[in-house]
């Protein structure tokens, strides 16, 4: 049987571990949503990558948003 994997269950392996959204979906997938098993499986699977990820942390980067006149078109860059 198949358990339903959310977008919030990919989000909290991914924040916890820092792999990508498809190498967490799978992981997931293939431990029927048990977070901690899915954990060990991207740590099999990444090898010594996962942990140089989970350490990364974002330095510099700008984000900037742009709403053209009437408001219903809108950017984010």
């Amino acid at each position: 049987m198949s358990t339903i994997i959310s977008a919030q269950m990919v989000h909290e392996l991914r924040t916890a571990t820092g792999a990508g959204l498809l190498d967490c979906k799978k992981a997931l997938t293939e431990s029927n949503g048990d977070v901690a098993a899915a954990v060990t499986i991207l740590r099999k699977k990444l090898g010594s990558k996962l942990d140089k990820l989970s350490t990364r942390a974002t330095k510099e980067g700008l984000v900037e948003s742009y709403i053209h006149v009437g408001g219903k078109v809108g950017v984010l860059v």
